[in-house]
């Protein structure tokens, strides 16, 4: 009964923009559990390194639904396929995710895979007039591509149940807002999403970037043992911990390198180091952090007067700060701290998720920013473009709030088993790679961190060789440099094509 009345929603609401869109309050508000299940079909053509890629693009809500039957959410999705190839069902289909959690699509999609980019500068600040233009560095070319909401972000909401209410705040958690909760909804959804546009022979790939690093890592396993979806790659854009532990002296010394990165940026260094590259400094202060940086700190306070005093003038060396502030922090810096210092000189605070952005406080004193100046900017120039661009270019017509950052908390964090989960995954499918990205001066989620989950996922290091990393000189959102929009697309369009398996290419150790 579900799937036949799943067809006759499809084939009345799906058309192109030149034809018709759903456009009137009535038959496009959400959430309402009639309107759980309509979509917008367009037609686009577009230019990809050089290659003219003609495509369509489908928007709008796809259903949730409980072990009763009943819908419980309308998730909103958008998808991007290439039209003008013969054998559809075998091109790479790309499954993309935001972090947060409670963050949309919105930022993977508009400014960095997907066929459009946001109009910014070449460095990422905003431009106006608002709005978006054609991506020439898109992976379209490669593979399909659909960004997913998860509920409460973007148009993605929940439903009313028969009796017309809400879950509890108490049950909405646990059927939506947690780690495992999470990827366990989104794996029924997915598995609904690939058998409605017939992507089962399709190579697939999951990119999650921040808290979806974490999503991304949880659904490889739980798409695979629940769905049995296998997957041939999945990317981690700037990842969180997943799961893997790294507390105390790791935690404190991981940062040094993001901090010798950031100083070199803004030109805070020794001049020894400012006439070196980037990656000439980074590999010295990589090879401190871990050689004696991790060790002074895991003595605490039995490490000598004399080594203190080193260790302190060393850090302070990578770091763009003076020794006496390294030693009353004793050796240990808080990022917060260091954003808001670094730069204290000039009455300046850099930003947390990309620190080559500037920021000023009420105040110069204290121990953090009164802001993150890289955040306000990337909502100015986000929020009205993907507006106009659902509105006026793929004609998505409804007065939901498009919802930048949801409702979501308080998230369940516990039994976070992300990296085991992604792990397990790749020890039982030889054909699942794992790509690394990650941008220089992100203090969230800093570059060499991702490193150590690349080294500790597989302890074993029997499948090293199915490991990388790419690191950019940018931040969290390493695309929104122009140059770096173009070398991650590069990176991510060889990391699917490599980890495509030979026709005659088993999957067996």
């Amino acid at each position: 009964m579900r799937l036949s009345s799943l067809i006759v929603t499809i084939v009345s609401l799906s058309f192109t923009t030149s034809a018709m869109a759903i456009s009137s309050k009535s038959s496009s508000t959400l959430p309402r559990a009639q309107q759980a299940d309509h979509h917008v079909v367009s037609k686009h053509e577009t230019k990809i390194n050089g290659e003219r890629v003609k495509y369509t693009a489908t928007t709008g809500t796809q259903p949730l639904w409980n072990e009763e039957d009943e819908e419980i959410a309308a998730i909103h999705y958008t998808y991007y396929q290439r039209s003008d190839v013969k054998n559809a069902g075998a091109r790479p289909l790309l499954i993309s995710f935001n972090g947060g959690p409670g963050s949309a699509s919105v930022w993977m999609h508009i400014a960095y895979t997907g066929p459009k980019v946001i109009h910014i500068d070449d460095e990422g600040y905003p431009l106006q007039p608002y709005g978006v233009k054609t991506n020439p560095y898109s992976v379209l070319d490669v593979a399909d591509i659909v960004f997913v909401n998860p509920i409460n972000t973007g148009y993605s909401r929940m439903l009313k149940d028969k009796d017309g209410k809400f879950p509890s705040k108490d049950k909405q958690q646990k059927m939506f807002f947690g780690v495992n909760a999470d990827v366990k909804y989104l794996a029924e959804w997915l598995n609904t999403f690939v058998t409605r546009h017939e992507r089962w022979r399709s190579p697939k790939y999951l990119i999650g970037e921040s808290y979806g690093t974490t999503r991304v890592s949880a659904l490889s396993l739980a798409l695979q043992n629940q769905q049995w979806m296998y997957l041939n790659g999945v990317v981690l854009v700037s990842p969180t911990d997943i799961g893997i532990e790294r507390e105390g002296p790791v935690k404190a010394a991981n940062r040094l390198p993001y901090f010798a990165a950031t100083a070199w940026y803004h030109k805070a260094l020794s001049d020894e180091l400012q006439a070196m590259d980037l990656m000439e400094v980074l590999d010295l202060a990589e090879d401190y952090a871990i050689n004696e940086y991790l060790p002074a700190l895991a003595q605490g306070a039995f490490l000598s007067e004399e080594k203190r005093t080193a260790v302190a003038e060393k850090v302070a060396y990578f770091s763009g700060l003076n020794k006496q502030q390294v030693l009353k922090n004793n050796l240990d810096i808080e990022p917060s701290y260091f954003w808001k210092m670094v730069l204290n000189d000039r009455g300046q605070t850099v930003g947390r998720l990309d620190s080559r952005y500037l920021g000023f406080d009420k105040k110069e004193t204290g121990s953090r920013p009164d802001y993150w100046p890289e955040l306000t900017s990337w909502l100015h120039s986000f929020t009205p473009a993907i507006n106009y661009y659902y509105s006026e270019e793929l004609n998505y017509k409804t007065d939901v709030k498009y919802n930048m950052f949801g409702p979501v908390h308080p998230w369940d964090r516990n039994n976070n088993n992300a990296g085991e989960n992604l792990r397990l995954a790749m020890a039982q499918n030889p054909y699942l790679n794992v790509m690394i990205q990650s941008g220089y001066y992100d203090g969230a989620t800093n570059y060499f961190d991702g490193k150590y989950n690349m080294w500790q996922l597989d302890p074993s290091g029997k499948m090293r060789d199915r490991l990388s990393f790419k690191g950019y000189r940018s931040g969290h959102m390493m695309y929104l440099r122009h140059e770096d929009l173009k070398l991650s697309n590069d990176d991510l369009r060889e990391f699917i094509l490599k980890s495509i398996p030979a026709a005659d290419e088993a999957a067996k150790y």
